[in-house]
């Protein structure tokens, strides 16, 4: 099956046409999408700005990381839940627009940073757990993922503005 065959079928779903035809329905996927991003972006950027040493000076790593991840990563199912049930409501039109493909470009750059932060660089945190200032790769991990989350949401923003141009 073709991606252009696939994005139809998701766009032909009945709950893609509930999306799309009820006046409620997008509004409140949005608004949760939203809040769901808010808490994923100010819960990585507490754990970023801590190896960053800018916040939570006083506070090891390990611990800032255990007590906020947890919330990061049950928002980040919301967004990403919500996110899909937006895309399927117009998959032709949200697969082609270029700020649509740069956020979920960012998204996997994000996961990218993540994982080699936490197999390699977070590997030894119990070195550097409570020191400040934090290594330099952790540092610039830090700094990518800040990057990369601010470059999500403004590509996310973006979409909107964009969709009724035809990308």
């Amino acid at each position: 099956m073709s991606p252009e065959t696939l994005f139809d079928a998701l766009y032909q779903t009945s709950l893609a046409g509930l999306i799309r035809e009820n006046d409620l329905a997008f509004p409140v996927i949005e608004t949760v999408h939203v809040l769901a991003i808010a808490l994923v972006v100010g819960s990585i950027a507490i754990v970023d700005l801590r190896l960053l040493g800018i916040a939570s000076r006083e506070r090891a790593y390990s611990r800032v990381a255990g007590d906020v991840l947890p919330v990061t990563w049950l928002a980040f199912a919301v967004a990403v839940l919500s996110g899909v049930l937006m895309f399927i409501s117009n998959a032709p039109t949200y697969a082609h627009n270029p700020y649509f493909r740069a956020k979920l470009v960012c998204l996997g750059l994000a996961g990218l940073n993540m994982a080699v932060f936490q197999g390699i660089t977070g590997r030894d945190c119990g070195r550097w757990d409570r020191s400040l200032p934090t290594p330099v790769p952790v540092r610039t991990a830090a700094v990518l993922s800040l990057l990369l989350w601010t470059l999500i949401v403004t590509a996310g923003r973006w979409i909107g503005f964009t969709m009724l141009a035809g990308y």
